[in-house]
């Protein structure tokens, strides 16, 4: 079911009102602040309007997103991990950007659609979940009718994903780490970070299933992002084999290889250097060892 039909049948709006209902006692996130949100702000700065970096035909994407038109990025302020390496810190850790109405946010996907974009790109919607399905029963109701892209940090909550099923047509999420005790200390205490990340993956996973592509560009499915950090503190191997023994072979990951180091990097062992290619073809290797073919 798409969120054209939920809209049609009533239920987008519903789930719009039962979103917004919980940012009276926000848990919408493994955080679970539990503050009102309506009035005050939890760990990720965000009360009950979203804030918006920026909006744009993003080129750089991987290929199946962006296709011919470009993937049409909203990129939101804050976040609900604060990772200490974080390479849009100015984004993610200051805050840049303007606070945006459901209609504002609305036109924004509107402007993308009409400025030929393959789909709608929501960059770090985790802690705006409920602002975002706001402002697309407006954009919906408006003409709205692109793939949309769920890209978020791994760090969600399995009951608020079961609460949006339908809505999201391609699921992007990045898998961060495989050890807990990196997760503490690098993404602001976030030591449940792999456990909570496998069961979001899956339920992702169950949801849309492996990334179809038609004409070389993605309409539905899942594709995972891992980057890999120096001395390997992602835990790339676990990742991979979590991947390829508890979701699929067939299953769409980007290996990444851009890691430098930004931000608070250089207060933290082991981050300050960039990765070697050494270190970027072994996990390569491996995944391809365990039967992964698509992405890298």
């Amino acid at each position: 079911m798409s969120y054209q039909e939920l809209y049609s049948q009533g239920k987008l709006q519903e789930i719009r009102d039962v979103l917004i209902d919980r940012l009276k006692n926000c848990r919408l996130c493994p955080r679970n602040c539990g503050v009102n949100r309506l009035q005050e702000q939890g760990f990720c700065r965000t009360k009950r309007k979203a804030r918006v970096s920026s909006y744009f035909l993003h080129f750089g994407e991987e290929p199946e997103l962006v296709g011919n038109g470009g993937s049409g990025t909203i990129f939101f302020s804050y976040c609900n991990l604060g990772c200490c390496y974080c390479q849009n810190y100015s984004i993610s850790h200051l805050g840049e950007g303007s606070e945006v109405g459901p209609r504002e946010l609305a036109e924004m996907m509107l402007r993308l659609q009409s400025d030929g974009a393959e789909n709608i790109n929501f960059v770090t919607p985790t802690h705006v979940i409920a602002q975002v399905i706001e402002g697309l029963c407006i954009a919906v109701e408006k003409g709205l009718r692109l793939p949309l892209v769920y890209n978020c940090g791994g760090y969600e909550s399995v009951d608020t994903l079961r609460l949006v099923d339908g809505i999201f047509d391609i699921y992007m999420p990045d898998i961060k780490y495989s050890d807990e005790k990196v997760a503490d200390e690098l993404s602001c205490a976030a030591g449940d970070y792999w456990p909570l990340a496998k069961e979001a993956v899956k339920e992702m996973y169950r949801q849309q299933a492996d990334l179809v592509v038609e004409n070389k560009v993605a309409k539905k499915g899942l594709l995972i992002r891992h980057l890999v950090l120096p001395n390997r503190l992602a835990g790339s191997f676990k990742v991979i084999d979590f991947i390829t023994e508890q979701l699929s072979i067939d299953t769409y990951v980007n290996i990444m290889q851009q890691y430098y180091p930004c931000w608070r990097a250089h207060e933290f062992e082991g981050l300050e250097r960039r990765i070697t290619a050494d270190e970027y073809l072994e996990v390569i290797d491996y995944a391809k060892g365990k039967g992964l073919h698509r992405g890298f």
